[in-house]
């Protein structure tokens, strides 16, 4: 009786510390919304792979990266507990470069793309998937337009464009366009010639060429750089509203099946500048979507200078700078070296190196109006020459109007010389390069391109580590489609489509290709406090891959899956 009595308060006392902390659990302010542990959780901090067995979220941020045991002190009673079950979680990708407005337009143009991701061989191939577009678009019936998007001379057997009595044979009474893989040439049929106003009298633009035929007078339809830029905002692309929240609402599932929790629209149009504020202000975007509006068509646009040019985000949307495109595309021919091309196209003499976009005299007003304003420049540069012309002119508007922290993007960097390399990071440039072009294009490049000796150390990533550079690796969607995996595989492995390595030297690990798709390009972003790791405070930006690409064999990265990507908390892919 004795040893029960005693026994009974004890029992009391136990009883109502168990009730008192259950309360605790279901009144804990701090209590977490949820908690994901059961699997590899990379933190990216630090310079090699770490891990963490928890994090706990709250109200869109981290409130706890760490141990189990301790993420457990931030349960409650509504808390989700997500057991990833072996699977990985890192940060959300951060989209060093692309454009997505145009991936948008993409999805609803003709699908001109080479194996594996189209069906166009040859030039008959694209006329047939041009007239089987014609004949089942909504699209082309409601806008009397044939666009077809991403073909790729390199990738035909005829080993040119089309011109414009080939795509004449698809159409003669509907202006049929179709758009280079670069995004730099175009091809149009003769309507379309006609209503762009193109003749035999018409001169080649600054930093353009329009191609002719045999007799050095009429245009052959193929638009060089700024001869197809100019002509992009006279075209009759006037979709409605619903299509535009379409397409858009496409683009923006298309990243985030891919993990993307930030994506970049490169060199918006002006169309579109007035069109993505307001459909952020309607809520419509699930993750951030940062603009750089093309600086040339828009430098008076009072947007500049409104608050949506800004490092915050209002309904998921910023302005973050401005963006110049420098020189061409190397696949098409255009980027602008300082060496000539290793075959140059037909007609062209053996010195031809491409071509400027500007003359420096008109760069330097660009550049001194972005600095003057504070503006990050994003500034397109494949070529080496177009990269002397980026230091030059970031070292003249530097020095007339200073600044401590700029972070001046060099967007491609294709072939960044290495002597170039600490000039750029002496110059505080940021590097945003392109690996995936080493399987897109690589054999192209060192067959045809640059030759097998300047292709080897093209998109240097491995020459950027050496001297301790951050760096961000992108897609250029819709380019190349914004997958995640086949972006970090590239930078990882480097093979072409023949399965050759191009630039070993270059290759980075798994780890660094990750860095380069996390903290990196939230720094690039000047967002590394909020983004890129998993840190407390941080935003809960996360993607849930099947598989660590960090551990699986770096040949079977590309075939990792995305299963869950996360926004602010919220779950935005699966829906």
């Amino acid at each position: 009786m004795k040893k029960n009595a005693l026994l009974l308060p004890i029992l009391m006392m136990a009883t109502l510390i168990s009730c008192n902390n259950s309360l605790k659990k279901q009144t804990n302010k701090n209590a977490a919304d949820a908690i994901y542990f059961g699997g590899d959780i990379l933190t990216m901090e630090g310079d090699a792979a770490s891990y963490i067995e928890a994090v706990a979220v709250k109200d869109g941020k981290i409130i706890f990266a760490g141990t189990k045991s301790d993420a457990d002190k931030f349960r409650g009673n509504q808390t989700a507990m997500k057991d990833l079950a072996g699977k990985t979680l890192l940060p959300g990708f951060v989209d060093g470069h692309s454009h997505f407005s145009e991936v948008g337009l993409q999805s609803v143009s003709a699908n001109l793309l080479s194996p594996p991701d189209g069906q166009v061989k040859n030039i008959n191939d694209l006329q047939k998937v041009l007239r089987e577009f014609m004949a089942t678009s909504s699209i082309v019936a409601a806008h009397q337009l044939v666009l077809g998007m991403n073909y790729d001379n390199s990738q035909l057997q005829e080993q040119r464009s089309p011109v414009r009595q080939e795509l004449d044979a698809v159409s003669t009474e509907l202006p049929v366009l179709v758009i280079h893989q670069s995004g730099h040439l175009a091809v149009f049929n003769s309507k379309a010639l006609s209503m762009a106003g193109i003749t035999a009298d018409s001169k080649d633009p600054q930093g353009g060429v329009i191609e002719r035929e045999a007799d050095g007078k009429t245009p052959n339809g193929v638009l060089q750089e700024s001869a197809f830029f100019q002509i992009i905002p006279k075209l009759p692309l006037n979709f409605t509203p619903e299509e535009v929240v379409s397409m858009l609402q496409t683009s923006e599932n298309i990243y985030m099946k891919n993990g993307f929790t930030t994506i970049q629209d490169g060199k918006t149009s002006p169309a579109n500048i007035k069109i993505l504020p307001e459909l952020a202000k309607k809520g419509l975007f699930k993750v951030d979507i940062v603009s750089y509006p093309d600086f040339v068509l828009l430098s008076k646009d009072s947007i500049l200078w409104g608050p949506l040019m800004s490092k915050k985000y209002t309904n998921h949307f910023r302005i973050g700078g401005v963006k110049l495109t420098l020189d061409g595309s190397p696949q098409g021919k255009t980027a602008w070296f300082t060496k000539p091309y290793f075959k140059v196209p037909e007609g062209k003499e053996d010195t031809y190196a491409g071509y400027a976009a500007f003359t420096d005299t008109a760069l330097i007003k660009w550049f001194e109006l972005a600095y003057k304003n504070n503006w990050q420049l994003l500034t397109h540069t494949n070529g080496d020459a177009a990269i002397d012309q980026l230091i030059k002119m970031d070292k003249a508007a530097s020095f007339k109007y200073p600044a401590k922290d700029r972070r001046t993007v060099m967007i491609h960097g294709q072939f960044l010389r290495y002597d170039q390399v600490k000039q750029i990071k002496n110059a505080g440039i940021f590097a945003s390069l392109f690996p995936l072009h080493t399987f897109n294009w690589g054999d192209y490049h060192r067959q045809s391109v640059v030759g097998p000796e300047r292709a080897e150390n093209m998109s240097p990533t491995g020459w950027l580590l050496e001297n301790k550079m951050k760096f961000s690796i992108h897609s250029d969607a819709p380019v190349i489609f914004p997958n995640s995996m086949q972006l970090i595989s590239t930078a990882v492995n480097r093979t072409t489509r023949t399965n050759y390595l191009l630039g070993p030297k270059q290759k980075v690990s798994p780890y660094i290709a990750l860095k380069a798709m996390t903290i990196w390009p939230a720094y690039q972003y000047f967002e590394e406090h909020t983004k890129g790791s998993l840190v407390k405070g941080k935003n809960a930006d996360f993607v849930i891959l099947d598989k660590n690409p960090v551990k699986v064999d770096s040949k079977k990265i590309n075939e990792i899956k995305v299963v869950e990507t996360i926004k602010e908390g919220k779950t935005v892919y699966p829906d």
